[in-house]
This record gives C-alpha cells, sequence and structure tokens, in this order.
C-alpha cells in the first residue's frame, strides 16, 4: 500500500479548509442531496464529500457509510488532491498502490473510485466528491463530466459556506441556494440528455390566512407545506421557497406524467391533512409546470419565468 504524499501547498491548503468552519459540522442538506445524486445517477453503494484534515479524512456527506472518518494514511481522496483532474480507480485488486489497502481487504471492501479534487478560491484542494463501488467497473468520458459537473455543485457549496442559501422559517433552499444548485443541475441533465422538469407553486388565499388567523399562523402555513413538498418529492429533487407564499421545485430526470403525479400527491397530502387536523381554513395553491429545453431555457431563471407566467395563468383562470 502506497500512503498519499502532502500537496506542496499543504499548510495553505490546510488553513484554508480549517477557515471554512465546516470540519465536524452536522450533515447539511445542500451536500447530501448532491452525494444522493450521484450515488444514483452512477448506480453505486457509496457517494462521499470527503474533506482531507492533516491526518484523516472527514465527511461532509456520506451516504452508504456508517463511518464519519477514516486516517488519511489509507484515504483514496488523500492521493486525489494531488493531481488537478479526475482521480481514478478502475480496480484496486489490480492497482498496487491499493490492492492491500484496509478500505480494499475489509469493510467497505472499496473495488472502485473516482473522486473529483474539490477547490477552494484560492486554488486549495480540499477533498473530493467520489463515488466508490464493490465491484470493477469502467468509467466513461460522459461518467467523468458529470462527476465533474456534481463537484462543481459542491464546490459552489462549499464557497457559499458564510452566506445563508437555507430559508429560515422552512429549512428548505431559499432563492439563492435554489439557483446555485439548480443551475448545475440543470448543466448535469444538458450533459446526459435528462428531463427535467419545473414546477412553480403559489398558495391560493394566502393573504386570507395571515388577515384572519394571524401571521404566527401564516407562518405555520408555510412550514407545513414545506414539509409537504418535501415528502411528495424524491430525495434527489431540488425544492425551495422563493419566499412569500411561493415555492419552486426542479424534477431532475423525470417526466411530465412524474412530476404532475408528485402534485397530484402534494394536494392530496394536503387535503388529507385539512380533513384530519382542522385548523378553520384549507391551504390551496396553484402551479404551473415547465419542461427544460435546452434550446430555450439557457439557464434557471429563464425556467423560473415561463413557470411562473404558467403558473398566473393558472391562478387567473380560477377567480
Amino acid at each position: 500500500m502506497k500512503e498519499p504524499d502532502n500537496p506542496s501547498d499543504e499548510a495553505v491548503r490546510l488553513q484554508t479548509l480549517r477557515s471554512l468552519n465546516v470540519l465536524d459540522t452536522p450533515p447539511e442538506e445542500r451536500f447530501d442531496r448532491v452525494t444522493r445524486v450521484a450515488k444514483r445517477l452512477f448506480g453505486v453503494p457509496i457517494a462521499l464529500v470527503s474533506l482531507v484534515d492533516h491526518n484523516r479524512q472527514w465527511f461532509k456527506s456520506c451516504i452508504g457509510l456508517d463511518t464519519r472518518e477514516t486516517p488519511r494514511g489509507i484515504s483514496f481522496c488523500g492521493h486525489a488532491i494531488l493531481g488537478d483532474d479526475l482521480f481514478v480507480v478502475p480496480d484496486t485488486m489490480v492497482d498496487a498502490r491499493f490492492a492491500d489497502n484496509p478500505l480494499v481487504s475489509s469493510d467497505p471492501h472499496i473495488r472502485f473510485y473516482a473522486g473529483f479534487p474539490l477547490r477552494a478560491r484560492d486554488g486549495s484542494k480540499l477533498g473530493t466528491l467520489c463515488i466508490i463501488d464493490r465491484e470493477a467497473r469502467d468509467f466513461r468520458k460522459e461518467d467523468r463530466e458529470a462527476l465533474r459537473d456534481l463537484a462543481l455543485m459542491v464546490e459552489g457549496e462549499l464557497e457559499a459556506e458564510q452566506v445563508a442559501t437555507l430559508d429560515d422559517l422552512t429549512g428548505i433552499l431559499n432563492r439563492r441556494g435554489f439557483v446555485i444548485l439548480a443551475q448545475h443541475s440543470l448543466s448535469v441533465c444538458l450533459r446526459h440528455s435528462l428531463p427535467a422538469n419545473l414546477v412553480f407553486l403559489d398558495l391560493d388565499k394566502f393573504k386570507v390566512i395571515n388577515d384572519t388567523f394571524g401571521h404566527a399562523e401564516g407562518d405555520r402555513a408555510l412550514q407545513f407545506v414545506a414539509e409537504q413538498i418535501r415528502l411528495a418529492h424524491r430525495e434527489s429533487d431540488i425544492v425551495a421557497r422563493l419566499g412569500g407564499d411561493e415555492f419552486v421545485m426542479l424534477l431532475i430526470n423525470a417526466t411530465r406524467e412524474q412530476t404532475e403525479e408528485s402534485m397530484t400527491r402534494l394536494r392530496q397530502s394536503i387535503r388529507r391533512h385539512d380533513e384530519e387536523v382542522p385548523r378553520g381554513y384549507s391551504i390551496g395553491f396553484s402551479h404551473g409546470i415547465v419542461e427544460f429545453e435546452s434550446g430555450k431555457h439557457s439557464t434557471i431563471e429563464d425556467l423560473l419565468a415561463e413557470a411562473d407566467s404558467v403558473m398566473y395563468a393558472t391562478k387567473r383562470a380560477k377567480n
């Protein structure tokens, strides 16, 4: 087994890493969402956001693995941060650097590894977004490009560590967080010819709830709707509160029919809860769905604008 060397800028790299105040922090949805997408996209059992500390690698996001850290000396990510591009080990059993590595010979029995270095603004490589399989496999050009795109999402989140990307009231993404993650997700969809649908949702007569029952009750209604939106969608979907009573959802690798089904589940769930827990008012919503077309929508803002128009046309038709 070969232990990884230290990068030439190790002191600066560690200083940059620690300045983010991200080590030993709890899991966060904005990172877990990316690793869930990676796990699903590549069909692997394990996907990680690994940060390489002085003598350990620590996992900010850890999907498919129970431990939160391992020694740096046996880490694959320690090797990955030594290069500028994707680091791939197609079959650890025939690679002298890793064949007798304890992470290969025992749990989690790594047979395949691919990791893309995560860079800070100053160029320091902080760790990797990596995927792991227990079987040897090839990694095609399009796979490499997709993992690189996902790694850029993580880099964006690390860069924005000091800037809030979550909505304080509901705990889901705010507009800024949604735009960051959704724009990168569209890049993945474009690169792999995957379908995507955006839903713009606005609550009906929400002002009446505030005026009649008070703003505290209005806040509770928004929190309830956000939770129901989460439950009605897949973990890999991106959901956010744009502000006020407006919500948005980006469904990646989903058809128009599947998107409509998610909205039907959401409406049924809200209606069922209204019947079981009477509050003196009912919650309704109007929504617009727009399918992503690369020639028509160059940015996530283009999709948002069109879906907003479709939603308001629906809302006007109700009145």
